[in-house]
């Protein structure tokens, strides 16, 4: 309990870059969701007048291809918001799992990375 109470310090030399970068990104998915929430054709009203099978089959495929973007490109920006609000906390880098700290490859390839190595490996075999 001790460890996820533990705060760490990384210099304003990496942290500013890296805040500069996630809200970037941030701002690069919420246009790419809006471009994304344009071309569903349940979203976007421009449903074809045709009722024919291959036509309804082919919105619903289409409806169903924008919807898991969307869903994808809102987990993102979840992410990104999280990191945020562990830079500001000053808890960035260590796991949300076992409060240790989270190896800084790891962050450098992920920067939204919430668990070390050990945790997500864990976690995804509860899920698998």
């Amino acid at each position: 309990m001790e460890e996820k109470n533990k705060k760490i310090s990384f210099p304003m030399s990496v942290l500013g870059p890296l805040v500069s970068y996630l809200k970037g990104e941030e701002k690069k998915l919420k246009g790419a969701k809006k471009q994304i929430k344009k071309a569903d054709p349940f979203i976007a009203g421009n449903r074809d007048a045709d009722n024919s099978v291959d036509s309804d089959v082919a919105e619903n495929v289409e409806h169903d291809r924008a919807f898991a973007m969307r869903r994808q490109v809102s987990r993102s920006i979840v992410g990104i918001r999280k990191t945020l609000t562990r830079i500001k906390l000053g808890k960035y880098g260590i796991c949300a799992g076992c409060g240790k700290m989270i190896d800084t490859d790891r962050l450098a390839i992920n920067p939204t990375a919430e668990f070390c190595i050990t945790c997500e490996t864990n976690k995804e075999k509860i899920f698998a």
